[in-house]
């Protein structure tokens, strides 16, 4: 027995020594990517190269719960680690990766006489997209825990959300060629070449960063995988916190390098926010259809209390994300709440279930603020605008 764990640690060592090169490539690819979607802002609507990034940034996440599911087809017992890891992501996404970013912009911000540092981050009209986007998959969510069962009938309509949202998103139009001169060095000098060189050059950045991406994520995820197992961590850790944080390690790449040059912040935050909307809908829609393929018939997931409280969760902390940008702007109050209340959940996993009430208390008192007009839901009246202007 000792002998056959000293060869895993052994064989896990060795490959947690790739670790050297795949760590830099997805960091250089996420950052390819990172250009095509900053140049392809001005070539159509921002939110959509940013949905375009987030698809493409979150492939290794799509790989990792691909693979789960199928296992929990073939072996029936792994079925619980199904939403532990479609569960984590997205808790990671909202309670570490937006006050990250948050906190990234402040740290780098330079300060004008008499400005405050810890100034809010403020989203543009455009953005009430995917603040709004957030609210369908969400309340539908709500039905799929309430029923108890994830089905390729779930599937279709979570597919049809993020659909309809990608089609809300191409009817608004490009960034103002005037802002070209805020973008990064290798975007500025892609937008100014003629017609024909600047789209390819964007379309061979995502096309390049994207491949690049897909073949150095299995064995990026496969030796920070194993470095994980070298130190340790349980499986449970390890499918809930550890695999969402490495696959969803180029998005981070990604929006922490718009957060340091502050005004793209809203670029970094809005980025993570689209990752949220296409993993509560693609992703979660791929995990039934995965799971009848292993399976070999059309199979429905059914969640036990433990699951269900853990995606109630889930649900609460993203609810409660959605609201807070409601008003179009970001707070220093904000990123230190969410970010203590998953760190809180992190370190002490037994108190989830008052976790969520305190996201539902955070929620009804931001409502009742909301309701007596102590704060602005301006999100609404943004969106309407938008329709109004552009449909």
């Amino acid at each position: 027995m000792v002998k056959e764990t000293v060869t895993t640690i052994s064989a896990a060592a060795s490959k947690a020594v790739s670790a050297i090169w795949t760590f830099p490539s997805v960091i250089l690819s996420a950052l390819v990517i990172g250009w095509a979607a900053e140049s392809a802002q001005f070539l159509f609507s921002q939110g959509l190269a940013l949905a375009i990034l987030a698809w493409l940034q979150t492939l290794p996440e799509f790989m990792v719960e691909a693979v789960i599911a199928w296992e929990a087809g073939v072996d029936p017992a792994k079925i619980h680690l199904v939403t532990a890891n479609f569960t984590g992501s997205l808790r990671l996404l909202v309670g570490l990766g937006w006050p990250m970013i948050y906190f990234t912009t402040v740290f780098f911000r330079k300060r004008k006489p008499g400005e405050r540092r810890w100034s809010n981050i403020k989203l543009e009209g455009e953005h009430s997209v995917e603040v709004l986007g957030l609210v369908p998959p969400i309340l539908y969510f709500v039905i799929i825990v309430i029923k108890g069962t994830l089905s390729i009938f779930d599937s279709a309509i979570l597919f049809l959300i993020y659909v309809a949202y990608l089609y809300v998103l191409q009817k608004i139009p490009p960034q103002d060629k005037e802002k070209i001169e805020d973008v990064g060095k290798v975007p500025r000098w892609i937008l100014k070449q003629k017609t024909a060189k600047r789209n390819l050059a964007i379309a061979f950045l995502f096309i390049f960063g994207g491949i690049w991406l897909y073949l150095v994520a299995e064995p990026f995820l496969h030796s920070m995988l194993a470095l994980a197992t070298v130190l340790g961590v349980s499986q449970f850790i390890f499918i809930q916190w550890v695999s969402p944080f490495l696959s969803e390690f180029p998005e981070k790449v990604t929006a922490f390098n718009w957060a340091r040059q502050v005004k793209k912040s809203h670029m970094a935050l809005m980025n993570m926010v689209s990752s949220n909307i296409n993993q509560w809908t693609v992703l979660v829609a791929m995990i039934p259809i995965v799971y009848s393929i292993s399976i070999g018939k059309v199979s429905v997931i059914h969640f036990d209390s433990h699951q269900k409280v853990e995606i109630f969760l889930t649900i609460a902390q993203s609810a409660l994300g959605m609201i807070l940008l409601a008003n179009m702007e970001f707070r220093w109050y904000e990123a230190l709440g969410l970010f203590s209340l998953w760190f809180l959940q992190f370190v002490m996993p037994s108190l989830r279930e008052e976790i969520t009430w305190v996201y539902l208390f955070w929620i009804y008192v931001e409502l009742i603020l909301a309701f007596v007009g102590k704060r602005k839901i301006t999100a609404f009246s943004e969106f309407r605008e938008l329709i109004r202007k552009h449909w």
